[in-house]
């Protein structure tokens, strides 16, 4: 049982690093969608600098989870592969799609606005089918046929909890991004894309917060017993809402580090990082030992205890040549002035 929780930790680690990393991702090709046309705050720049070096490192870590799910638990792999071929087969299209137009509205000027719209549709449409994966495992929507797992797709799209599960996807993927491109722009020293993006954070930060109590409000009715599991970590959760007071401070401070500028934005993406950790880590717990509720577990979809060991190492070895070159690399990426501010002249 020791290895099965290190491997879901393992496996739930590259979901949190997959999530809070694409949705500033998505959400920084829809901002650059709804800004193309407002050159003077040169928001669309700012969003586009930032897209450019990022896409294809967020990728990474949608392989190294789809790779930890069939290395550490192969047995959930045929259940999780059936009963989300149609919505994980969406979310590769759609992935796609957004990835190859991404491309193509740099290379094909004459095409841009185009591209652009498509992949900053693409982008805001993945977080809420990606989200969906987890009302699934809750088991409601999931009926058995002579052993075969099947996914009900009317009671799955007639569910409030699945609407509040998608809208929180989408209002936090607008809101991260826009704390880490109000950032991004302060560092880049681009104040009207700055106050462009610090108010959409003001405004988007109570909508994420209200579809999260709408989350908690739906469950009961589809999951009752990941309910009863969250509220017993209730204090967690008390804390991971009281982390919006500081995202609060960081998004309406009168001061800054930086003289004539208000508002420290690198405070809220740290602050609501540190909450959204939280949250998943209660909703995770609360969740076990179940992959997909009631009939898949993580000690029996687990793999070979031989196989974990190899896997195991191999991560450890993997991410200890890997993570210090994404650290160099976000360095670089935030503090390089060169590249910040490239078009500031």
């Amino acid at each position: 049982m020791a290895n099965a929780l290190i491997a879901i930790t393992v496996l739930w680690g590259f979901v949190f690093i997959y999530a809070v990393m694409a949705t500033m991702d998505f959400g920084a090709g829809f901002w650059s969608m709804i800004y193309i046309n407002r050159k003077k705050t040169k928001a669309t720049d700012i969003a586009n600098r930032y897209l450019s070096p990022t896409w294809e490192v967020t990728n990474t870590f949608i392989v190294a989870l789809v790779v930890a799910v069939y290395s550490l638990f192969p047995n959930a792999a045929y259940t999780l592969g059936t009963i989300l071929i149609i919505p994980g087969s969406i979310i590769l299209l759609l992935l796609a799609l957004r990835s190859a137009f991404l491309v193509f509205s740099n290379i094909a000027i004459e095409y841009k606005k185009p591209l652009t719209y498509i992949s900053g549709i693409a982008g805001i449409l993945i977080p809420g089918l990606l989200i969906s994966v987890l009302p699934i495992t809750h088991g409601e929507f999931v009926d058995y046929m002579n052993g075969t797992a099947n996914l009900n797709l009317f009671r799955l799209f007639t569910s409030p909890n699945v609407y509040a599960f998608i809208g929180f996807a989408i209002s936090s993927t607008l809101f991260l991004s826009s704390l880490l491109l109000a950032d991004y722009s302060k560092a880049s020293n681009e104040m009207e894309a700055y106050r462009v993006y610090l108010r959409d954070g003001k405004i988007l930060g109570p909508i994420s917060l209200l579809m999260a109590f709408l989350i908690m409000l739906t469950l009961p009715n589809d999951a009752e017993w990941l309910y009863n599991r969250m509220m017993d970590d209730l204090p967690l959760l008390l804390i991971s809402v009281g982390f919006f007071l500081i995202i609060g401070i960081g998004l309406y401070a009168p001061f800054s580090f930086q003289r004539g500028v208000k508002g420290m934005p690198r405070l809220s993406v740290i602050a609501v990082t540190l909450q959204y950790l939280i949250a998943s880590y209660v909703y995770g717990k609360a969740h076990l030992p179940y992959i997909i509720y009631p009939n898949v577990t993580i000690q029996s979809a687990f793999t070979d205890p031989n196989s974990f060991r190899a896997v195991f190492i191999t991560y450890i070895i993997g991410f200890a040549i890997l993570f210090p070159g994404f650290i160099y690399f976000w360095s670089l990426f935030m503090n390089d002035k060169r590249y910040l501010r490239q078009k500031v002249k």
